[in-house]
């Protein structure tokens, strides 16, 4: 065998497991999309299944920042107009978690149910 095979072979040997692990965290996990817009959430609510890890993939087309928010979660992400980003949440029991908007608390209300 050539050293450069042999290289080769040494680093898919070391790869594998992390290739693995990375399919493995893929399968437990879960991703929901929310978009904010001018005070309001869409959807209101977020339907996820238990024991998974969430990804929650928020997006803000409003002309206003957002403070994406939930104390029964302990997450917040503040967002400029037009920004985007995640918010990841360790798996979860089922139940209903509250998330708001910060900036627009009465208006801009949603509920993740955990199934």
């Amino acid at each position: 065998m050539s050293g450069t095979l042999i290289k080769t072979l040494f680093a898919l040997c070391l790869a594998a497991p992390v290739l693995t692990a990375s399919a493995a965290d893929a399968a437990n996990e879960v991703t929901v999309k929310l978009r904010a817009h001018d005070g309001k959430f869409e959807p209101t609510e977020l339907l996820v299944p238990a024991g998974k890890k969430i990804r929650i993939e928020i997006s803000n087309t409003g002309k206003t920042p957002i403070e994406f928010e939930s104390l029964d979660l302990h997450k917040e992400k503040v967002l400029a107009p037009g920004g985007s980003s995640v918010v990841v949440i360790v798996a979860q029991q089922p139940g209903r978690y509250k998330f708001f908007d910060d900036f627009n608390p009465k208006s801009a209300q949603g509920v993740l149910v955990v199934k």
